[in-house]
């Protein structure tokens, strides 16, 4: 079992050979064998090529447009903005077994990412008039969250949404943890036991968030006698990673940070445990954050 603290939680850009990704998330450098992660750069005509093999995948497009060629399909014209604050996303989910070359139409960035998976299901392409848009929270705690993979999306394990939040205010909370499968009535999970990574990007070069990783004594690590409590500071397109735990989000004043959250574990869910601490907060909120949504939802969707 591996210990968790600020020198193995974040992850930075560059931790790959390949000069084309921006940040990998690999089993080495997490200790799970769940998710698998790249943020990729692709210049205008050049192509990727790669094989899910016994995986499901998915394709978030940070920003600009590409192709995707495909042994079950083909899609053009998959995006629309110019980065993660002008719009909505477009995503392509592929199943098992896929083999893919993905073309950049302009200078793009996206995000790829795949899990073990058993079942051989529908490919799907996700478009920003699909994506449901949630202002979760209130008062400093107000942010914005697209649900691109959210829990009953036709795939086998996969979870992925992306969250906004404005300068000043906290999101993931109040704090809330996943990581003891806990089956609820009709055997949905009222918990489920999840894996998670945050790949961060901020609206200013010289951004940063803040982000505490802790867990409490029914969390599998801490009964194991490896209690995680850190704090760590990402900055644009770093990468922290939630083996367990509880795991607020702060956004100094001034920056809008985004974060790209996907989670893979015992169930296709969110289901969460909020920490009793901190739970109360919930029934102070007063009023919304007038700066959500950060633009214009219904402009991103014609």
């Amino acid at each position: 079992m591996r210990r968790y603290d600020q020198s193995n939680l974040l992850l930075h850009p560059g931790n790959s050979a390949d000069p084309d990704v921006i940040v990998e998330v690999t089993s080495e450098n997490t200790g799970w064998d769940t998710i698998h992660f790249q943020a990729r750069r692709l210049s205008r005509g050049k192509h990727w090529s790669f094989s899910s093999g016994q995986h499901e995948l998915a394709l978030v497009v940070l920003g600009g447009k590409l192709s995707v060629q495909s042994s079950c399909g083909e899609w053009n014209g998959i995006g629309e903005r110019s980065n993660v604050f002008g719009g909505l996303p477009y995503a392509l989910y592929l199943p098992v077994g896929t083999d893919l070359q993905v073309t950049a139409e302009v200078d793009s960035e996206f995000a790829v990412t795949w899990a073990a998976a058993e079942q051989t299901l529908a490919p799907k392409l996700v478009t920003p008039g699909d994506i449901e848009v949630e202002i979760r929270g209130g008062d400093n705690a107000t942010r914005q969250i697209n649900q691109i993979m959210p829990p009953g999306f036709p795939c086998e394990r996969l979870v992925i949404v992306e969250v906004y939040t404005p300068g000043g205010n906290w999101s993931s909370y109040p704090p809330h943890k996943h990581d003891v499968h806990k089956p609820g009535p009709g055997g949905k999970a009222v918990e489920a036991d999840l894996d998670e990574i945050y790949y961060y990007k901020i609206d200013r070069p010289e951004g940063y968030a803040f982000q505490r990783v802790y867990t409490d004594p029914e969390s599998p690590l801490h009964r194991a006698g490896f209690p995680v409590d850190a704090a760590v500071m990402p900055r644009n397109n770093d990468v922290v990673l939630i083996p367990e735990g509880y795991h607020p989000v702060a956004s100094p004043p001034g920056y809008t940070v985004y974060y790209l959250n996907v989670l893979v574990g015992s169930e296709q869910s969110l289901a969460a445990t909020d920490d009793p601490q901190f739970a109360w907060v919930k029934n102070t909120y007063k009023s919304r954050d007038p700066r959500v949504p950060i633009y214009d939802i219904s402009a991103a969707r014609k």
